[in-house]
């Protein structure tokens, strides 16, 4: 139990800390991609993938991970993935994104994290169970692409890796942009850790090597599988209310970790500050946990559950998922966003 709650909360305190301090968000980054055309989010995505891929796969055939992809459930990847995209800009950030951004202080995230956290632990309910068994019966038998193909993953994840250092490497050519910067008010360790900025391909590697620790870590435990967000979170409301100590596991104390990291990122670096959000924006943030939680629950999975660990296990609910996330993010930002504009642009020429 103390390994479990040791290792738990070290491996989410790291992940908190470096996505708090490579501003790893994404949900903006989902956003960028249709508002402002800039991928570089997305391929951080994909170096976060690749190296947890490469990784895990070898552990496998070392025989010191397991696992097993199961059926595909079609329906709800399709449809949870998309709801949960168009609740992740309502929300102001992914599940990831709202745990580490609550322990910045931001009154907001811990509204969509309360209402993300209760719909998660209602869709695990019997209150739930009807729709549960509905999108069930829609399912096919091989969740592994390289299942489905009858062929070996190892090419499948080549293919991954040179997609993805191609894109990064187009990208890293591109000119740099010259942004001004106070002079640094530390040195050494301090200033790499709390004060430089990251780049975000950097963070992708770290985050990577971490989602890719998550998986002994977690095995060790009991628990097969690597990271994980959403139903941990609802873990924590069913045990507070149910007092029943089968909720808890190795994913509770790692979200609990994410925010603990993130808090001290914030602190180390100043960023940390309560803000209290308007009544507008405090609905949103609601509205887009209860998207959030309902989203991810029927897709069995998140941005980190199915968006960079399911994809790093070759899986179609994995990457169908992300491709639907990132369609309900682009069809939230343009009701948000997009829409909006364009209505005043035309009110004013109208004028």
């Amino acid at each position: 139990m103390l390994q479990m709650i040791v290792s738990g909360i070290i491996c989410g305190a790291l992940l908190g800390f470096v996505m708090q301090r490579g501003r790893f968000c994404l949900t903006g980054g989902f956003r960028d991609m249709y508002i402002a055309k800039n991928n570089r989010m997305f391929y951080a995505l994909l170096i976060a993938i690749s190296v947890q891929s490469l990784g895990v796969f070898a552990l496998i055939q070392t025989g010191l991970v397991h696992y097993d992809a199961g059926a595909f459930p079609w329906l709800g990847t399709v449809v949870g993935g998309f709801v949960f995209g168009i609740g992740i800009v309502y929300a102001g950030g992914c599940a990831t994104g709202t745990w580490y951004r609550a322990g910045e202080g931001l009154i907001g995230s811990w509204i969509a994290l309360v209402t993300y956290m209760v719909m998660s632990a209602v869709m695990r309910s019997p209150h739930a169970a009807g729709l549960n068994a509905f999108l069930g019966q829609h399912t096919t038998a091989h969740n592994g692409i390289a299942e489905t193909l009858n062929i070996s993953v190892w090419p499948l994840i080549a293919v991954l890796l040179i997609a993805t250092l191609w894109l990064v490497s187009k990208e890293l050519r591109k000119p740099k942009l010259k942004v001004a910067s106070l002079p640094p008010r530390r040195t050494g360790l301090a200033h790499l850790l709390f004060e430089k900025r990251w780049h975000p391909f950097v963070t992708a590697v770290l985050i990577g090597l971490i989602a890719l620790l998550a998986w002994p870590l977690s095995e060790a435990s009991g628990r097969m599988f690597g990271l994980g967000i959403t139903s941990p979170t609802a873990n924590i409301l069913q045990f507070l209310v149910s007092g029943e100590s089968k909720y808890i596991n190795w994913g509770v104390f790692l979200v609990l970790g994410i925010f603990l990291g993130s808090f001290i990122a914030a602190k180390g670096s100043r960023e940390f500050r309560v803000r209290a959000a308007d009544a507008s924006t405090t609905l949103r943030s609601a509205s887009g946990g209860v998207l959030m939680g309902f989203g991810a629950s029927i897709a069995g999975g998140c941005s980190i559950g199915n968006g960079l660990v399911m994809t790093a296990m070759m899986t179609w609910q994995g990457w169908i998922g992300l491709v639907f996330m990132i369609l309900g993010v682009w069809t939230a930002s343009w009701m948000l966003y997009v829409r909006p504009q364009r209505k005043a642009k035309l009110k004013t020429a109208t004028a």
